[in-house]
């Protein structure tokens, strides 16, 4: 079985969870869907009231109530992008002459690591 090499994920690279992910878009969808309600109600109150430029206004609220739905399911269903950078570690453009050792072969003082420095 190949050992594969040590990369600690830092926790401002980690993605949202799924659960967070799930949330945003329900409530986006509950949003558009109340969107939508508004245009029904609009439309009713229009055409109780013989408002002006009617055959103005009607398309309008009735193109709302067909296009939103249809938009708010491909939001809903619609996940994040994959991050681009996650990516261009695993195929960098480094010849294949450059040979490092893998993390896990360095002892702990020789593995490249940060320092944060809270001063300028």
């Amino acid at each position: 079985m190949k050992r594969q090499a040590y990369r600690p994920i830092l926790i401002t690279d980690a993605s949202r969870s799924q659960d967070d992910q799930l949330t945003s878009r329900q409530r986006r969808y509950v949003a558009m869907m109340g969107v939508r309600v508004a245009c029904v109600i609009v439309g009713a109150i229009l055409v109780g009231a013989k408002a002006p430029l009617l055959w103005l206004w009607l398309p309008m609220v009735a193109l709302g109530m067909v296009l939103i739905p249809w938009i708010a399911v491909l939001l809903a269903n619609d996940r994040p992008p994959k991050e681009q950078h996650r990516l261009t570690n695993r195929f960098s453009s480094r010849p294949a002459t450059e040979a490092e050792p893998p993390p896990m072969s360095l002892s702990a003082e020789e593995r490249p690591h940060r320092v944060i420095d809270a001063e300028p």
